[in-house]
């Protein structure tokens, strides 16, 4: 086999391989030989059919067969014998059809793993964050995890609604005098606050008493998932039947046993700390690599493929799917635009694939590696972050790719911290 590499771009080759007619012949003899035993001839026995025959009737099949077979097979051992650290499937072409007795031969343009030679990568400049959490923080997010327990009661003492309030209505619309999709309902609860109707909120009920019926004109937004309705106004006959207000529990002990089971507001308040700053310190984590990340980038410039950068977007997007999923959220049911999100996500898949690139090289150049001591180091943290034992995440890393994977990920966590220690924090 022949085979010439040719430089097209440093992101790019294209390989050029001819293979000998002997392998065609011996890919053609061992092809109708296999379909000699599968297919059946009147006047034949199976297996005894004659070549010749099964020419006449299957060459244009056999010969597109062998040719696929021959493209994959010349194209592995060209990528393999040469050394191209391909990072795409090839675009075949020139590719005929096998004959008998001839040589076969066609282009295979690739995609490469870029070489990349880091400089500049000491004294980054890295601005120092603040991960300290106050105690303003600590109320927001207990007066959050307040409002997620309150609930719904009835108003006493008070018949007129005023903003804030909920409503318990009744309503019927027409749009140019006749009833549409969805124009009629009772006991709908709304809220008396700005808004878009189509969401249950209704500020023109301010100030409406419980037995009155309000009217009001009302134009479907132009997105509204009636498609008749998008855009048209229509008219409401709304009747308030009832008051309701959002009562959220006392700050106190109570609401703390109820909340985390057992532990007391001080105890609540503690825990809630504790989460804020590793909240604050795992986000401050990303925002530093981000930086590092761009500050090399803006050192090391380079093209990657556009294959890399496609599948780390992939990635990213599946990651945030899972995490839709995971919050009890079917994405389906959402509209997604995959497209949009594709694009808005480039620039930092784009990102992600140049920095991946640049730490690996000089974790090389540095002569960073991720050994045994860190791997295990990596697996008692996992486990204790998500509450398991170390034998079932070492479990979950079971082959050896996983593996592999995770020994990247540490050591490019590793060589991230060197360039911390070398950086110039302002």
């Amino acid at each position: 086999m022949k085979v010439n590499v040719e430089e097209i771009s440093p992101i790019e080759r294209k390989l050029s391989i001819e293979v000998e007619p002997a392998q065609i012949d011996e890919e053609l003899k061992q092809a109708y030989a296999k379909l000699g035993q599968e297919v059946k001839v009147p006047g034949f026995r199976p297996g005894k059919v004659p070549r010749r025959i099964l020419e006449q009737r299957y060459r244009k099949q056999v010969e597109a067969d062998v040719t696929q077979r021959l493209v994959e097979l010349s194209y592995l051992r060209a990528v393999t014998e040469h050394k191209v650290d391909v990072v795409s499937n090839p675009q075949v072409k020139n590719s005929q059809p096998v004959k008998p007795g001839q040589p076969f031969s066609f282009e295979a343009l690739v995609e490469i793993k870029p070489k990349v030679e880091p400089k500049d990568y000491r004294g980054l400049a890295l601005k120092a964050l603040d991960t300290t959490v106050d105690d303003a923080k600590v109320l927001e997010r207990l007066e959050q995890m307040r409002s997620r327990m309150a609930t719904l009661q009835p108003v006493e003492g008070r018949e007129v609604a005023k903003a804030g309030d909920f409503a318990v209505v009744d309503y019927e619309g027409t749009q140019g005098g006749s009833a549409f999709e969805g124009s009629v309902a009772e006991n709908v609860t709304v809220e008396v606050a700005p808004g878009e109707l189509v969401d249950s909120n209704i500020s023109a009920l301010e100030g409406t008493k419980v037995g009155e019926t309000r009217e009001l004109d009302y134009v479907f937004p132009a997105e509204y998932e009636v498609e008749a309705m998008r855009g048209k106004t229509a008219h409401f006959k709304i009747h308030v039947k009832g008051l309701k207000e959002q009562v959220t529990p006392p700050l106190d002990d109570d609401f703390a046993k109820e909340i985390g089971g057992g532990q007391t507001l001080e105890e609540m308040r503690a825990k809630v700390r504790k989460d804020l700053e590793a909240a604050a310190k795992t986000q401050a984590a990303q925002d530093e690599r981000e930086a590092l990340l761009k500050a090399l980038v803006e050192k090391n410039p380079f093209d990657v493929p556009k294959a890399m950068v496609e599948r780390a977007i992939q990635m990213m997007l599946e990651g945030a799917l899972r995490n839709i999923a995971r919050s009890g959220v079917d994405p389906r049911q959402l509209g997604l635009d995959f497209g949009k999100l594709r694009g808005e996500m480039r620039g930092r898949a784009l990102l992600e694939v140049q920095g991946s690139l640049l730490l690996e090289a000089i974790s090389q150049s540095e002569k960073i590696e991720a050994t045994d001591e860190d791997v295990s180091a990596r697996v008692e943290k996992l486990a204790e972050e998500s509450g398991t034992s170390a034998a079932q995440v070492r479990q979950h890393f079971k082959s050896a790719d996983e593996r592999r994977g995770l020994a990247l990920r540490v050591r490019e966590d590793k060589t991230i911290e060197f360039l911390k220690a070398q950086a110039n924090h302002g």
